[in-house]
C-alpha cells in the first residue's frame, strides 16, 4: 500500500481520535465540577468538549464515506472511542453533579450503569447486520445528548430526587439495550416526503433547546424515541 492510500486510510481514524482526546478531556473537566474555568464552569466545557466528541464522530464516518476508507479497525476503533466520550463520560458528569449538589451518593454511584449498558450497545452493535440504516436501542450518542440536558438541569435547581436520578439511569440503559427500533438520522436524500421525521426531529430539537435550554436537550432524546416508538406503531397498523 502507497503512503498516499495509507494516509487516505488513516485520515477517518485520525478524526476517530478526536473523538477520544475530546470525551477524555470531558472526563477530567467533569471531575472539576462547577470550577470557573475562562467564563464558564468547568461541567459546561464538558458538555462542550462531548459535543466536540459528537461531531468528530459525525466525521469520522462522513469522511469514511467520502474517501472509501472503510476498515474494520476503524469500525472497532469508533466503539472504544464512542464508550469513552459517550458512556464513561456522561456518567462521571453525572456522578460529580450528584455529588455536588448533595444527592445520594448510593445514587451516584449507580451511574456506572451508564457505560456498561453502553458498552454491551457497542458490542451487540457491531456484530449485529440488521442495523445498516436503522438502530436496535438508543444509540449511545443519544445517551450522552440526554445526560447534557439532565445533568445541566440538575445543576440548575441545585439537585433532583434521588429516585428520580436512579430511574433516568435504568431507563437510559435499557433503551440502550433494548429492542426498539430506532430510526438513523443519516440523510440518504434531502426528500422531506422520505425524512419528513428527521426534519421533524431537527425542528422540535431547536424549539425544545430555545425554551428550555440545554435541558431541551434532554427532551429531544425523549421525543427522538417516542417518535420512533410511535412511526413503528403506525406502520404495524398498516
Amino acid at each position: 500500500m502507497s503512503i498516499l492510500k495509507q494516509i487516505r486510510y488513516n485520515i477517518p481514524n485520525a478524526i476517530t481520535c478526536i473523538n477520544l482526546i475530546a470525551g477524555t478531556v470531558a472526563i477530567i473537566l467533569a471531575s472539576k465540577g462547577d470550577e470557573p474555568i475562562c467564563g464558564l464552569v468547568a461541567y459546561q466545557w464538558a458538555f462542550i468538549f462531548i459535543g466536540i466528541a459528537a461531531v468528530a464522530d459525525f466525521l469520522d464516518g462522513f469522511m469514511a464515506r467520502l474517501l472509501k476508507a472503510y476498515s474494520e479497525v476503524g469500525k472497532e476503533l469508533d466503539s472504544l472511542c464512542d464508550l469513552v466520550s459517550f458512556g464513561v463520560a456522561p456518567a462521571v458528569i453525572l456522578y460529580n453533579a450528584v455529588v455536588a449538589c448533595g444527592g445520594a451518593e448510593w445514587v451516584a454511584w449507580c451511574s456506572l450503569l451508564i457505560p456498561a449498558a453502553g458498552a454491551m450497545r457497542l458490542a451487540k452493535f457491531n456484530v449485529d447486520t440488521r442495523q445498516e440504516s436503522n438502530f436496535i436501542g438508543l444509540p449511545i450518542p443519544a445517551n450522552a445528548i440526554f445526560w447534557i440536558g439532565f445533568v445541566a438541569f440538575y445543576y440548575e435547581i441545585g439537585g433532583i430526587l434521588n429516585w428520580l436520578t436512579l430511574t433516568a439511569i435504568i431507563v437510559m440503559s435499557w433503551l440502550m439495550l433494548s429492542s426498539i427500533r430506532i430510526y438513523s438520522l443519516k440523510f440518504k436524500n434531502y426528500s422531506f416526503k422520505e425524512n419528513s421525521h428527521r426534519y421533524i426531529l431537527v425542528i422540535a430539537a431547536i424549539v425544545f433547546v430555545a425554551i428550555g435550554g440545554l435541558m431541551g436537550m434532554a427532551i429531544t432524546i425523549l421525543y427522538y424515541v417516542l417518535s420512533a416508538v410511535a412511526m413503528r406503531f403506525r406502520a404495524g397498523l398498516k
